[in-house]
């Protein structure tokens, strides 16, 4: 069975799975313009760092495919269009450092085509395309190089050199273009046969872990099993020696230069318990998730959503016999909804409590002194953000 596909695209057409549905119901929104992709996105109706930038870009391609641009405008009204729409779609998930490099690079590729209105937008749709596709292959990458690191470094196996994982959040193909960050390395371990079982947390407030992780193990036969965030250090104690926890690998939407990393809230946590049991702790981000201009995580504005979704939730209703109606969605308080709400999207994990970052280009772990050093896997982006 193929993986789930959260962006669907052809050069014209954009449709995004809308994952507030999920996972009763497969519904695609068709997206064409800038508007319908930034609330996409604010929505979170599509999610997670890659997937966000994809939709970004790709939107906008499509409106410009589609002739959003007066015929009219000459190359350097062009660019003016162009940048005034994607700093728009920039203000629709800031926190995710994906989306950020993505349209600098966009706003740098259309610098350099030819001052022709007709091959800036060319370049751009190009571009925005070559985002989508090189992210599949992005993915398969940290996929194979977090499952090697892991089954090299892991303090407990089985006899068969076995291990099984607890994740955090979504970060599977409904979070990227296909495959998944830290969800496509347990992905990995399952293809190679080296996976037990993977655990995942429920992730409140939002529940990507219970609504989207859990449905992604299951639709792909994954062993696999939920459990709430605060269970996470009863499973850590109580598990038995074969089948013991060897990693907690969680994804990135954003990792400073310094190795701090702002992910789903709940992450440091997690590594707080990673720690203190002895557990790897993995970071899984692409090196567009990494931003080197930021020396520290203590610079990362942290967004902060809505009380509703701490005061309330929504699914489909289920009925006396257990079943599930997927043509009735309620909404219901879990509450008082007078009480104060504090709901920040992410937390900040520090970098001393993170074992290994995996990139597509390979797994960054701290030197001697004791600090990750990302040079060798971007070193050109180091070298333009740095200078050493």
């Amino acid at each position: 069975m193929s993986s789930l596909q959260a962006i669907r695209y052809q050069r014209g057409e954009l449709l995004v799975l809308d994952q507030l549905r999920l996972p009763h119901e497969n519904h695609y929104d068709p997206v064409t313009t800038s508007e319908e992709a930034f609330d996409c996105i604010r929505s979170m109706r599509v999610r997670g760092a890659p997937a966000i930038a994809i939709v970004a870009a790709l939107g906008h391609a499509v409106e410009l495919h589609n002739g959003a641009l007066a015929a009219s405008a000459g190359p350097f009204d062009t660019i003016s269009y162009i940048d005034s729409r994607l700093d728009y779609l920039y203000e629709s998930r800031p926190t995710a450092v994906d989306l950020g490099n993505a349209i600098t690079h966009l706003k740098k590729v259309i610098r350099e085509a030819e001052l022709d209105r007709s091959k800036i937008v060319q370049a751009y749709i190009e571009a925005a395309e070559e985002i989508f596709r090189k992210d599949t292959e992005t993915n398969r990458s940290i996929g194979a190089h977090g499952a090697s690191w892991l089954l090299e470094n892991a303090q407990v196996a089985t006899l068969e050199e076995k291990v099984s994982v607890l994740t955090h959040c979504n970060t599977g193909s409904l979070a990227t273009s296909g495959h998944g960050t830290a969800l496509g390395i347990i992905r990995s371990l399952h293809e190679q046969d080296k996976l037990v079982h993977a655990f995942c947390t429920e992730t409140r407030p939002y529940n990507q872990g219970s609504r989207l992780t859990a449905f992604e193990l299951v639709y792909e036969n994954i062993p696999s099993t939920l459990i709430t965030d605060s269970m996470a250090g009863a499973l850590f104690s109580t598990r038995k020696q074969q089948d013991h926890i060897a990693a907690v690998i969680v994804g990135a939407d954003r990792v400073v230069r310094n190795g701090d990393t702002a992910n789903k809230v709940g992450t440091y946590a997690l590594s707080v318990l990673a720690h203190y049991h002895g557990i790897k702790f993995m970071v899984a981000a692409p090196t567009t998730s990494i931003d080197l201009h930021t020396e520290t995580g203590a610079e990362i504005k942290i967004e902060e959503r809505k009380r509703e979704e701490l005061t309330q939730i929504s699914g489909a209703v289920v009925a006396k016999d257990g079943s599930v109606d997927t043509s009735r969605t309620e909404r219901v308080a879990i509450a008082d909804q007078r009480i104060g709400v504090w709901n920040p999207a992410f937390d900040v994990t520090p970098a001393e409590l993170i074992d290994a970052i995996v990139t597509e280009n390979g797994v960054v772990t701290k030197g001697a002194d004791g600090k990750f050093d990302f040079r060798h896997v971007m070193p050109e982006r180091w070298a333009e953000a740095v200078g050493q």
